[in-house]
């Protein structure tokens, strides 16, 4: 049958990817390093430091699960082999829709494996928080930014991630005017680095009683949840505290105390807040931790531009400094203006369904961030 020689060339086709991931994560130093982690943690004082083992425990498990994760593709890839050369041999068409289930499985999780080896920064494998700010445009920018609220919570619930908020702030009259929110998951901040800049959307605005078209922006920030002490020194009277009333959102509880914490840096103007926690201190804790890796990756990121001319990428909310257009009248388009990548199937993107925008982000900077001028037009 023809369609056990496409299967067959298709499962081809995923021979050189799948023998190239194999190479580039090491797989025989990986289990050496496992076994050498497995002696260590069998030591009666393994845990006399708890922080050290945490860390050589974590080291240990996310070894264990590459190994696990690329022996379990190279069986389905000779499993599915297996299963097409019997499907031919007995010309079995009814073996084909479990085929093309088997292929899809496969490649998803062989596109998915090769995607977290672009994850090599030293903080991708930690949980992230990212930020929603509405841009200019009132009504219709924070029903915008409710959209990309909605977006980035389905794509954690898709990837198993857990995610809270930290602060919330609801539009007048629809819509967030800004959220905060700690998605936690393996390589979370990896993945959603990605998501920084200036979001832009075109569609004929359900605000508008004259029907016109028009384009709002929101903002997005994310940065890692870097949970250890970070030493960077903050002076006292470089900050501003503001305390309100928590607010929620989908009927969160509300508290009836101002114990939600605002910190203004006022020699930068970063701002950071959180009402998560139940008490002020918790929450000027928490707020505290983010100001300051938020202030270490700015540093970071300046000794970087000056040394490589590496370009910021999150600006001000407003025209022509966008990283992605979703376009969805009078047509309907993704488009993201650094990679290139562009896709038509607007609602999956807006449910969640985001992760080919960011393996093409990773390999887009694995190449140097080639210059793409394509932030004109609609």
């Amino acid at each position: 049958m023809i369609e056990f020689d496409q299967f067959k060339y298709e499962l081809g086709t995923k021979a050189e990817p799948l023998k190239q991931l194999g190479a580039s994560l090491d797989l025989d130093n990986k289990k050496k390093r496992i076994a050498e982690l497995d002696r260590m943690m069998e030591e009666p004082d393994f845990w006399t430091d708890p922080d050290k083992a945490n860390k050589l425990s974590t080291e240990d498990k996310h070894l264990k699960d590459d190994v696990k994760q690329f022996g379990d593709l190279q069986q389905a890839y000779d499993d599915i082999g297996a299963l097409i050369e019997m499907g031919n041999e007995e010309d079995d068409a009814s073996v084909i829709p479990e085929i093309r289930s088997m292929l899809d499985e496969f490649s998803e999780k062989l596109d998915s494996m090769s995607t977290k080896l672009l994850l090599s920064g030293e903080y991708d494998n930690m949980n992230a928080i990212l930020r929603l700010n509405a841009g200019a445009g009132g009504t219709e920018s924070n029903d915008w930014a409710g959209m990309l609220y909605r977006m980035y919570t389905r794509w954690a619930e898709r990837h198993g991630f857990t995610y809270k908020i930290l602060d919330y702030l609801e539009g007048d009259e629809a819509g967030i005017k800004s959220v905060t929110l700690e998605i936690d998951g393996e390589y979370a901040y990896g993945y959603l680095r990605s998501e920084a800049g200036i979001h832009r959307l075109v569609r004929i605005s359900p605000f508008n009683a004259q029907g016109k078209r028009q384009t709002s922006f929101v903002s997005c920030d994310v940065m890692p949840d870097i949970e250890t002490d970070i030493d960077i020194e903050i002076r006292p009277e470089d900050i501003k505290m503001e305390v309100y009333r928590s607010s929620g959102a989908g009927g969160q509880h509300i508290n009836k105390t101002s114990s939600a914490v605002r910190l203004i840096h006022i020699p930068t103007g970063i701002v950071v807040a959180c009402q998560e926690e139940r008490s002020q201190l918790q929450n000027r804790n928490k707020a505290m931790q983010m100001l300051k890796a938020k202030l270490y990756l700015k540093e970071k990121a300046e000794q970087e531009q000056m040394l490589a001319g590496i370009r910021g990428e999150v600006k001000d909310n407003g025209w022509g400094s966008q990283i992605r257009s979703y376009v969805l009248q009078p047509y309907r388009m993704v488009k993201d203006l650094r990679s290139g990548e562009e896709t038509g199937n607007t609602d999956a993107v807006l449910d969640g369904d985001i992760d080919r925008f960011i393996t093409a982000y990773l390999k887009w900077m694995q190449l140097g961030c080639p210059d793409r001028k394509v932030q004109g037009g609609d």
